[in-house]
């Protein structure tokens, strides 16, 4: 019974050899064995968990702000980390990696280009991190969209609109595009809106309807104090920009709208009349 019991332990034991040292063979040049591809997803399975203990490590007494910038740079890096011991885990398990990569040139050529914007986009992504030009909370503008920054990624940076739609924007448009950064000297910023009254009105009692309508708002700030500047005289009207300072960027169309409602109410209670273009045509009749 035990030389039976031996017996098919050695079988076992031969058949698991066996098949750990069956080897793909891709060319001449390039194989690779059953144990050795186990050996490889061992040592990626463990770089992952090492970094993940690293990452939690460094991260533990960072604050809040430089913990989400840490972790982004910190993906970058680990994906960098990640090739490198795939290729020495490839070349420990006998693999001849020169030859997989001359033989791949061309397919590598190729990807290559396939995968330019890829890179570009990884590559701004570090600059971003680094340059510190855009950060996470941040409210930014590029080609005509607002949105402030949920997260900057390997690729891609999230931000929500003000309409709580998700921006996805490849980082490579920062480096090709303006960017407006409207949080970048702190959360307050300076809107207006503008109006035009008809000639022959009480300048000194418009610029003070002006002001009353955003002093009474509440989300207006008090300091700097809101101000009215007299920009033109236009065709049609005298042109006012009334200027005021608010502390969340995402509510400037809303405070925008409030304001237009009061200034207009102020003008109707005190006569004031905002003008429309108006054009004067003659008609001439020839005489024959």
């Amino acid at each position: 019974m035990q030389d039976k019991l031996e017996q098919v332990a050695d079988t076992i034991f031969e058949e698991a050899n066996s098949i750990l040292d069956y080897t793909f063979t891709f060319s001449e040049e390039i194989s690779i064995s059953f144990k050795g591809l186990l050996s490889v997803a061992i040592a990626i399975i463990i770089t992952a968990f090492v970094l993940k203990l690293v990452r939690r490590f460094i991260t533990r007494k960072i604050p809040e702000n430089d913990k989400v910038k840490f972790v982004s740079v910190f993906s970058y890096i680990r994906w960098v980390i990640f090739i490198a011991i795939f290729l020495i885990a490839m070349d420990a398990s006998g693999v001849n990696v020169t030859a997989l990569f001359a033989a791949s040139a061309v397919l590598l050529i190729g990807v290559g280009l396939a995968l330019q914007t890829l890179f570009q986009d990884i590559i701004s992504g570090i600059f971003i991190l680094v340059d510190q030009s855009v950060h996470v909370g941040d409210i930014i503008e590029l080609e005509g969209k607002v949105g402030r920054v949920l997260d900057i990624r390997l690729r891609t940076t999230r931000a929500v609109t003000i309409d709580n739609k998700v921006l996805v924007i490849p980082n490579h448009l920062y480096l090709t595009n303006i960017l407006f950064n409207w949080t970048e000297n702190g959360t307050e910023t300076r809107e207006s809106v503008n109006i035009g009254v008809a000639y022959g009105s009480d300048v000194a009692l418009v610029k003070q309807l002006l002001l009353d309508s955003a002093k009474n708002h509440k989300k207006v700030l008090i300091a700097p104090v809101p101000k009215v500047l007299f920009t033109d005289f236009a065709d049609s009207s005298l042109n006012f920009k009334l200027i005021f300072t608010l502390n969340d960027s995402f509510e400037t169309r809303f405070v925008q709208s409030d304001l237009r409602f009061e200034i207009d109410k102020k003008f109707r209670e005190h006569n004031i009349k905002i003008p429309f273009p108006q054009r004067d045509v003659h008609f001439f009749q020839n005489k024959l």
